[in-house]
């Protein structure tokens, strides 16, 4: 009998049991706190892991009692808004979720968190045929900071913008995983540049850089790579916009209005995709320790590939820069040893009720 299970579900006739809220879904949340991290956080990737289940719902013809998705929502009082289409391939990227309990009368409250009122959410690449095609297109993109030109960003940017327009930005959180956090991280910056700063839940979000955090185990070793990298990026970064001298106090304010934008970040060290933020913003402090701090303000700021390409005289414009250049941020280092890098990489260690983890808050200052 466990066999014609097994079978069935490599056919893709029955979801498999991490689609399935009631075996892998954080069950034992049957009131929620909004003022208790995990349980926002439990919130925010099970909407994203429902985005995900939609998909495969779609891919499988699952309808009716056979579909999985609603119970990824439901559980948490939230309705389906929104289903969020690629045009490419018809496949179901992200969606709008409305919570059924909200009340402005939360805002009363001025110390206590207030849950949102929309949940736009964004899933990450599923590899399989009906969607793998668009998926890596667009992993590509991120690889090259072109997310941004994209029909599927254009048309998520969009349903941002007009979930602002309707109920105010205090009221919409974004939340995404892998490349749908590359996707909430770039409308994040939009909205925050334009000043309407969001509340952002990452979940391994993609780091379009070398590894160094992964690749590299001796601690003197990253700190001697990173410190030669800074000291380079500033070099160059200073040679370029001595050039375009007219520009500087402009691009300075760009980068300086996220500055106050704290995103969550959600990271594994044994997930090469993600876990070079952890060295990202370990290194900011270590450079300010050290009293490099000047060096280290002009090198956060820039992608030396970016500098390189023309794109170091641009950064006025939020969407030219790498998705992983960001001032600030509120970290959750993931501190379980994950078997693979597919535990490591995966949305369910974020609900895990057995989750440990280290918290960091990273605060640009000028």
């Amino acid at each position: 009998m466990e066999e014609e299970a097994g079978d069935m579900v490599k056919e893709g006739l029955m979801a498999s049991q991490r689609e399935i809220f009631s075996i892998s879904g954080p069950v034992h949340l049957t009131s929620i706190d909004w003022n208790n991290s995990y349980h926002r956080t439990s919130v925010a990737s099970c909407l994203v892991q429902a985005v995900y289940t939609l998909e495969r719902d779609r891919q499988q013809n699952r309808i009716g009692f056979k579909s999985q998705a609603n119970h990824w929502w439901e559980f948490f009082n939230f309705t389906l808004a929104e289903t969020l289409i690629d045009q490419s391939d018809g496949s179901i990227y992200g969606a709008v979720f409305e919570y059924k309990l909200f009340s402005y009368n939360y805002y009363i409250h001025p110390h206590s968190k207030t849950p949102p009122r929309h949940v736009i959410a964004f899933r990450g690449t599923i590899m399989k045929r009906h969607s793998r095609s668009s998926d890596l297109k667009l992993d590509l993109r991120c690889i090259r900071d072109s997310l941004q030109d994209s029909t599927r960003f254009m048309h998520a940017i969009e349903v941002v913008q007009t979930a602002v327009a309707k109920t105010g930005n205090a009221a919409v959180w974004l939340a995404g995983h892998s490349l749908g956090a590359a996707m909430a991280l770039l409308a994040g910056k939009i909205m925050t540049r334009s000043g309407f700063p969001l509340e952002c839940y990452l979940f391994n979000p993609p780091f379009s850089s070398i590894p160094i955090e992964k690749l590299v185990k001796s601690e003197k070793l990253k700190h001697g790579v990173r410190f030669a990298g800074s000291l380079v990026k500033a070099g160059v970064a200073m040679a370029v916009k001595g050039r375009h001298n007219h520009n500087k106090g402009q691009e300075d304010d760009t980068f300086m209005k996220l500055a106050s934008w704290i995103p969550y970040l959600y990271v594994n060290p044994s997930d090469p995709i993600c876990s070079e933020y952890i060295g990202y913003f370990k290194h900011r402090n270590k450079m300010f320790e050290i009293g490099a701090g000047k060096i280290e303000r002009v090198a956060t700021r820039n992608s030396l590939r970016n500098l390189l390409s023309g794109g170091g005289s641009k950064c006025s414009d939020a969407s030219s820069e790498p998705l992983h250049l960001l001032p600030s941020a509120y970290m959750t280092i993931n501190a379980s040893k994950s078997p693979d890098f597919k535990r490591a990489h995966g949305i369910h260690q974020w609900w895990d009720p057995m989750f440990h983890g280290e918290y960091v808050l990273y605060q640009f200052s000028q």
